[in-house]
């Protein structure tokens, strides 16, 4: 089956899933049929699929994923502060690195606005259908929503990494308070905790709670470094620490804080 022929028949597989969308017509551009892909894959609720959905899809994604590029992060070049921790400007999920950490919400069940331009949503469309089943069986076994500043491992199935560790951070609602930041704290010493409790050598945080979180930018910096270097003092740990930006003014605040503000 070739790329195109996967994409088509995973389209109406899901289709085929639900009533509602009985008679509804697969464009013919490329672009749009991966849109509506992704789209359903994002309103999917974790029900078990077949093997045979999970093999093609598989073979798809790990085609989309290599068209992306990879990063390896022993090709990084670390900051001047400290020699395990990394600045580095891309798509987390392109991030050949031992765990990704993933920006979840209470639910922890994935992003389901459809084509929703969130970290929590390219990582469960990237990584494929198995991770928002796998996040099902955690929370149904846990029997209740993921407290803020915690930590949950699964493995990365379709992408380069080996893990995904998701952590709920602060929404700040209001002035920014000392309990916001002690919650933000948590969410990096847990998934600093969980990574080596699973043999993991190297993870990549995004700037969790900032955007639609409304963590201060500048702040959340500050504690996420603080907090990485304190764990490294305490624990004496040699894990590699990326701090993973997106956007330009990340960017500039942790250069500031890695590269130029140290002693």
């Amino acid at each position: 089956m070739t790329h195109e022929k996967q994409r088509i028949w995973m389209i109406q597989q899901l289709l085929n899933e639900e009533p509602e969308y009985k008679g509804y017509a697969i464009p013919d551009d490329e672009q749009e049929q991966k849109n509506l892909l992704r789209a359903l894959m994002n309103v999917r609720p974790p029900r078990p699929i077949s093997q045979e959905f999970l093999d093609i899809q598989d073979s798809y994604l790990a085609e989309e994923n290599a068209r992306a590029g990879i990063t390896d992060i022993d090709t990084l070049q670390p900051c001047k502060l400290d020699d395990r921790i990394i600045l580095w400007q891309g798509d987390m999920t392109t991030l050949r690195v031992d765990a990704i950490v993933n920006p979840a919400n209470s639910a922890l069940l994935g992003c389901f606005r459809p084509l929703h331009s969130c970290a929590d949503n390219i990582i469960h469309t990237k990584s494929g259908i198995q991770l928002r089943l796998r996040c099902n069986h955690i929370m149904t076994a846990q029997g209740h929503e993921e407290p803020t500043g915690q930590a949950k491992i699964t493995p990365g199935y379709n992408l380069p990494c080996k893990y995904i560790i998701h952590t709920v951070g602060p929404i700040v609602d209001g002035p920014l308070t000392k309990r916001h930041e002690a919650l933000l704290a948590s969410c990096y010493r847990s998934c600093l905790k969980i990574a080596e409790e699973n043999g993991c050598q190297s993870i990549a945080f995004c700037c969790i709670s900032t955007g639609v979180f409304m963590f201060p930018n500048q702040r959340a910096a500050e504690i996420a470094v603080d907090t990485v270097r304190r764990y490294y003092a305490e624990t004496g740990s040699r894990i590699k620490t990326v701090f993973n930006v997106f956007k330009d003014l990340d960017l500039e605040i942790y250069d500031a804080i890695l590269n130029r503000s140290f002693n």
